[in-house]
């Protein structure tokens, strides 16, 4: 395809592909982004991508989530036993795919909004199931939570997110008084029901291994102030809703009417890194992410990566060859991938308690 009529098919079907998106999932704020008014303040702004990065071949410390699996077991599972490993977490939250995903099975305490993208990592679905049942548990007649979107079985690009790619990503919906869900536009704030959304926020955050939870910060303000008001000690809240880039829970723009939750799945993503250099002994698995850059065809990209156009649409479920950017694609490749990136050693961090749940700990 000459280049300027690609350049051209591309800019008519933007609008397109936009307005697609925001029939994808329930929740409006992160379908299309909307303009930011000049007095936003987005010094604390997140994303939802991983900041961290290492270069391939970094060496961590000893392996702590999966001492039970020596190297050759390891070698012997992923060649003949590949379903005995349980869920895998490959490369980055916005970077990355899954092997042996979990699905988050089917309950009266919550509704899966997309049933076909409730995959993720087993630590992840478990700790949604957890939360879940400990809201319904203390509030017996409220309605279900509404889960959406973890992500796709096998993991990867999922549009309209950056990140939901390796398994360790939520969207949960807030809990509304009266259970009515309201209409498009209409200010959450004012709406949700703090009670019911602060014990989902207080069970993810107490008992699980969250790493950050993402929502606007006229949420967290409700959320905040009710919990104080409620007898939740001051010091816990303070560093529940610290600021700052690294803080447990931080403010997103579009996050209005949803809880963005990444868990740290330590198993699974430790055995993601042991296994990028086994990827070539089964090649269905041996895949590299790449992000389609403007100008770029399957044509370039096959010849890129060694590989063929075929290949490609078959490992991206793809019926043609139309690209857009940003578009992130799975490519197999016929070698040893030498370039694919490797988080860090996962290091999972104490969890924030309360001052009583510890001293509690601490005479036991």
């Amino acid at each position: 395809m000459p280049m300027p009529f690609l350049l051209f098919a591309l800019a008519i079907a933007a609008p397109i592909r936009a307005q697609a998106a925001r029939s994808i999932g329930p929740f409006e704020d992160e379908m299309v982004a909307a303009p930011v008014p000049d007095d936003e303040d987005e010094g604390d702004e997140a994303d939802d991508g991983e900041e961290e990065v290492a270069e391939p071949g970094v060496t961590g410390p000893e392996i702590k989530y999966s001492a039970d699996l020596p190297d050759d077991e390891l070698e012997r599972r992923w060649k003949d036993d590949l379903q005995s490993l349980g869920s895998i977490s490959v490369g980055f939250a916005d970077q990355g795919r899954l092997i042996n995903a979990a699905r988050m099975p089917l309950d009266d305490a919550w509704i899966l909004e997309r049933p076909s993208l409730a995959y993720g990592t087993k630590e992840a679905v478990d700790a949604l199931i957890n939360a879940f049942h400990a809201v319904r548990k203390q509030f017996p007649s409220s309605a279900p939570a509404r889960l959406s979107h973890i992500g796709n079985q096998d993991g990867g690009y999922l549009r309209p997110h950056h990140s939901h790619q390796s398994g360790r990503d939520a969207d949960i919906g807030f809990f509304y008084r009266n259970d009515r869900v309201p209409g498009r536009g209409v200010r959450r704030d004012r709406l949700m029901d703090p009670a019911r959304n602060w014990a989902l926020i207080r069970t993810l955050i107490t008992g699980s291994d969250v790493q950050v939870i993402l929502v606007d910060k006229g949420i967290q303000k409700v959320l905040r102030d009710w919990a104080l008001a409620n007898g939740e000690d001051r010091d816990f809240i303070d560093r529940v809703f610290a600021k700052g880039h690294h803080a447990l829970i931080q403010h997103a723009r579009h996050h209005k009417d949803h809880f963005h939750v990444r868990f740290y799945a330590p198993r699974s993503q430790e055995l993601g890194r042991r296994v990028q250099p086994l990827l070539a002994q089964r090649p269905e698995q041996n895949l590299v992410m790449h992000k389609v850059r403007q100008g770029q065809t399957l044509g370039h990209i096959a010849r890129a990566y060694d590989t063929t156009i075929k290949a490609i649409q078959i490992a991206n479920h793809m019926r043609g060859s139309f690209l857009h950017l940003g578009q992130q694609l799975r490519i197999p490749l016929r070698k040893p991938c030498t370039h694919c990136p490797l988080p860090p050693p996962v290091v999972v961090p104490p969890r924030c308690l309360p001052a009583s749940a510890v001293a509690s700990a601490s005479s036991q």
